[in-house]
């Protein structure tokens, strides 16, 4: 027989019967297998065996770590919250966004939230994440569910510049009744998202209170979702002014940044919340 080899192999292969990939770090002197099951929306020739060599330590180390992060991102399970594809690739809200902000922003950050909250929760307790956010501060959820939830609604906010529409006629007269108008609006909003209103981290909403149209920030994670936020309401349009969301294209020009956001606000997905958030419906992910 041939002697054991020094280092382990990782292989990922495909499971037609069941539709499921099954990654297995096969260690050839020992009889037992390792693996995980993750779900996969992909075409059995799109799989083929990749080996990856790792000292035994790795191996093992790196299996266990990487596979629940692949589950988390992936919801192997039907109830798990899940990673969203963005709507656009990543360099299309150039240059207001960059490609490389809105990949390590996406794949990154966004995927930590939607992992942390996959943590907190059995899946079997995992209710749509928009009802989540009612109890979010009471259980502790806020910074990682609405981590979730406040990025899923962050890129279906935005458009490619040109791409977004105008508001409608109906959002466009709530604008001018609440604020006087929208370039008074956008004063009050950008004036909000400056680090001395927002300090450090944290998000401005346009939302709906009752019928109302309000402006508001919250810290960190929190959105107007949340009972005993610090404002309450439903949410139509939010903007992150954490630095991950700007810093390697503006570094410390967050104004230059919230301005540049006006360019790729999709107000046609945006007038459409408001319609719902009239008739009480936040938006849903």
């Amino acid at each position: 027989s041939s002697p054991c080899p020094a280092k382990p192999v990782l292989w990922l292969s495909y499971n037609l019967q069941h539709t499921r990939a099954v990654a297995r770090a096969v260690d050839s002197c020992s009889t037992k297998a390792m693996k995980v099951v993750i779900a996969l929306a992909l075409p059995a020739a799109a799989l083929k065996p990749v080996p990856v060599t790792m000292s035994a330590q790795q191996g093992r180390r790196n299996f266990v770590i990487g596979g629940a992060a692949a589950a988390a991102a992936a919801a192997t399970k039907a109830n798990a919250y899940s990673l969203p594809d963005l709507p656009y690739a990543y360099d299309a809200l150039e240059p207001s966004i960059d490609a490389a902000t809105m990949k390590f922003h996406h794949d990154k950050h966004h995927a930590t939230y939607v992992a942390g909250i996959n943590g907190k929760l059995d899946e079997k307790d995992q209710p749509p994440i928009a009802d989540l956010m009612k109890i979010a501060k009471d259980k502790g959820y806020n910074n990682a569910g609405g981590g979730v939830y406040n990025h899923d609604m962050f890129w279906q906010a935005m458009a490619p510049k040109g791409k977004g529409g105008t508001p409608s006629a109906a959002l466009s007269a709530a604008i001018d009744k609440s604020f006087g108008s929208m370039d008074k609006m956008k004063e009050e909003w950008e004036a909000l998202a400056a680090p001395a209103s927002t300090f450090g981290s944290g998000w401005v909403w346009l939302y709906v209170k009752g019928k109302d149209l309000k402006l508001g920030n919250t810290p960190n994670q929190d959105n107007p979702l949340m009972k005993g936020a610090n404002i309450e309401g439903i949410p139509i349009l939010g903007i992150d002014v954490w630095e991950h969301a700007y810093y390697l294209k503006y570094q410390n020009r967050r104004p230059e940044y919230v301005k540049a956001f006006w360019d790729v606000v999709n107000w046609n997905q945006v007038s459409k919340w408001y319609d719902d958030a009239l008739a009480g419906k936040a938006p849903q992910f």
